[in-house]
């Protein structure tokens, strides 16, 4: 398998909903909002589950008031826990695990959240020479991904992110090398929630972290642009160019707005609530 290849979610990267028993309408918990119809207590399956695990309102979930549900992804988790940590076990048929089971998920998610960054940077041609670390780092967590639910709760997940985040930093360095003496491109964490963006120069950017909420982004240069972690719900990305951005995740284009003229990156779809 190539990195590329794992890089696509051929190797379980991405969510395969019929491989899983619904964990994620079921663990965690929601409170109504723009983005929930409804509260839901953590460990309590959503009032539109079905018995087969499958949602009843799946083709209608933004009309029906669950627009966070279009945005979740868990980078493969639920068929991760549900068939190799408990064995194709489900809650229903196995309650004494349902518990167990539920607290397991949010920490396999956020391990595979770390294997889907680190398998695009190995993707990355910039990152060749830390590419020896990175598939060692990667290697390991995928390892503790396989453990038992008792190892996996016994996890310290902060300090397995801050080693994988040393070489994420590492790598965006590397990508953007030519952008890191422009302060004007140097946005960690910046609050630009609402700012007017349109047709900026963002290429090469450090947007890490940046709250880009309702940002009019629209024709924006955001090739290179290092975007983990920044907020881009309700952003304007029309006609943006995204294309060789650095760790732009699925979840964060769904949350976008966009159109069909937006640029982006091979590996990410184009979300079908886009215009155009």
């Amino acid at each position: 398998m190539s990195e590329q290849g794992a890089a696509d979610g051929s190797v379980g990267l991405r969510a395969d909903c019929g491989s899983c028993f619904a964990l994620c309408c079921v663990a965690p918990a929601f409170s109504a909002s723009a983005d929930f119809a409804a509260t839901k207590p953590a460990g309590k399956p959503c009032a539109n589950l079905a018995a087969d695990f499958r949602c009843g309102i799946h083709t209608r979930l933004r009309d029906q008031g669950y627009r966070g549900c279009t945005v979740y992804d868990c980078f493969g988790a639920g068929q991760k826990v549900s068939q190799v940590t408990f064995g194709g076990r489900d809650w229903r048929t196995a309650p004494r695990s349902a518990r167990q089971m539920f607290e397991v998920f949010p920490v396999v998610r956020d391990l595979q959240e770390l294997l889907w960054y680190l398998t695009e940077a190995l993707a990355l041609p910039q990152a060749e020479q830390l590419r020896p670390r990175l598939r060692q780092v990667r290697a390991e967590i995928e390892r503790l991904t396989l453990g038992s639910p008792e190892e996996l709760l016994a996890l310290d997940g902060t300090a397995h992110w801050r080693t994988v985040n040393d070489l994420l930093l590492r790598v965006s360095e590397l990508v953007r090398a030519r952008t890191l003496g422009d302060r004007r491109k140097q946005r960690r964490g910046a609050d630009l929630v609402g700012a007017r963006l349109a047709g900026a120069d963002l290429a090469g950017a450090n947007l890490r972290g940046a709250y880009l909420i309702g940002a009019d982004l629209s024709g924006a240069d955001l090739r290179g642009a290092d975007l983990i972690g920044a907020d881009l719900r309700g952003a304007d990305l029309s006609r943006a160019d995204l294309t060789g951005s650095v760790f732009l995740t699925q979840p964060q284009l769904d949350a976008a707005r966009g159109d069909a003229d937006a640029r982006l990156p091979d590996r990410l779809r184009r979300p079908g609530h886009w215009t155009g």
